[in-house]
């Protein structure tokens, strides 16, 4: 029988393996630095009370990053390209542009989560760990398969190490089950206290960043090669729907563990201002121990390398996407790094490590603001009904769309001018 009338191989058996990955490349983003600080703030200042706000956080982000999905699917394209074909250029290009300066922002949060990791591990002094983060990246995109999935299996091993660390962490913590469970439960004085509103907040927000959007959408649509029928589509949805879950699920219970084991490290501590992570570290320690101490700066530099190399990677997707320009990925880590390394060693340079903290709320702030710019014309591409074809999806799936759309926009701007009055 010709090839060009052959009919598709059933979607079965080593193709379901092919099929996973991006759910877990994703997952990342969703245990990177920024939220190891509002975890840690969290864990320390309120104990478990804030557990919900994690589940919440997760399960927001299993529903975006599903939606995400089944745009892709049902189109055959990424989120980069429909806006460009979908949208007026100049929204297009607006959109492009602020999407470039979430990558930046992105990019510097994990720079100075991967440099802290360096001091607290080598004594490295933060501006110096800064460039030899940046170095490590341009390492593992040069790696031979750069462009096809040697950086997801680097990715995925460096997670392994977040997993594995946190594992052991909350095994020697050895937090209280019942706390465990009733933190799970969202109570009303987490409205009725402002700090607590402020943090549970902050961690919703610090969940679904811009660039895994794009990331989620380039990955699975490499995936589609050979995908024909509907059927097929359908299938593939079920798929990339349970790599995604386990993988939020499994960032879920890391974050949780750095809540847990904040609340535990910091038992009996005199309240102060929020502990940042050089204080987390110091106090594991001393309550835990000098095992448990390693294994959190180890994982911290797990998190903060895997988390820029997934940075890159979406980098390299909007670019493809928005422009048609497809670029090496180190010549993208090199465009994305050379914008973020520049003002955060002038800062670092002219204040020294103390402006770390600043730096890190500023590229939350960026974050907070430009996200709407992304999730409004994804929004707007999930209900139009000849974009989506067989699978456009059900009105109250649209309406749960909506509403969880505009809770994060009215979020995201709050938090911006939250964060930076502080």
């Amino acid at each position: 029988m010709p090839d060009s009338v052959r009919p598709a191989a059933p979607l079965r058996g080593r193709r379901f393996w092919t099929m996973l990955g991006p759910g877990f490349v994703v997952a990342v983003g969703y245990m990177d630095p920024g939220n190891w600080a509002t975890d840690i703030a969290a864990g320390s200042s309120f104990g478990f009370a804030l557990l919900s706000a994690v589940l919440i956080a997760s399960l927001a982000g299993i529903f975006l990053q599903g939606l995400i999905v089944r745009l892709t699917l049902a189109t055959g394209t990424d989120l980069a390209r429909l806006i460009r074909n979908r949208f007026p250029r100049p929204v297009a290009m607006t959109v492009w542009a602020v999407s470039e300066l979430a990558m930046v922002a992105t990019d510097l949060a994990e720079l100075l989560g991967s440099a802290i990791a360096l001091k607290l591990l080598f004594g490295i002094p933060i501006m110096a760990g800064v460039v030899i983060s940046a170095v490590l990246t341009f390492g593992i995109l040069a790696l031979p398969g750069a462009r096809g999935r040697a950086p997801e299996l680097v990715v995925g091993a460096l997670m392994s190490v977040v997993v594995v660390c946190f594992a052991w962490e909350l095994a020697v913590a050895r937090p209280d089950p019942a706390a465990l469970l009733a933190g799970l439960v969202p109570s009303i004085e987490m409205a009725r206290n402002p700090e607590m509103l402020y943090l549970s907040l902050g961690i919703i927000g610090a969940t679904v960043m811009p660039h895994n959007l794009f990331l989620h959408s380039g990955l699975v649509r490499e995936r589609l090669a050979g995908i024909r029928t509907e059927a097929e589509r359908r299938q593939a949805a079920r798929w990339l729907t349970i790599d995604l879950s386990s993988a939020l699920a499994l960032a879920g219970l890391v974050n949780g563990a750095i809540l847990a084991v904040a609340a535990v490290a910091f038992q009996g501590v005199a309240a102060g201002a929020a502990p940042g992570i050089e204080d987390a570290h110091a106090l594991l320690a001393g309550s835990i121990g000098g095992v448990a101490a390693l294994l959190f700066a180890i994982a911290l530099l797990a998190a903060g390398q895997s988390s820029t190399t997934t940075g890159t990677m979406a980098g390299q997707m909007v670019t493809e996407g928005f422009l048609n320009l497809r670029l090496r990925p180190i010549t993208r880590a090199l465009i994305t790094r050379s914008a973020s390394l520049v003002p955060a060693l002038a800062v670092l340079g002219a204040s020294g490590d103390g402006a770390v903290d600043g730096l890190l709320v500023l590229s939350q702030v960026v974050l907070a603001l430009t996200l709407p710019f992304i999730l409004i014309p994804m929004l707007l591409l999930l209900r139009n009904r000849k974009v989506m074809g067989g699978l456009a999806m059900a009105p109250l799936t649209l309406r749960l769309a909506g509403l969880t759309v505009l809770a994060l926009t009215c979020l995201s701007g709050w938090l911006a001018g939250a964060s930076a009055m502080v």
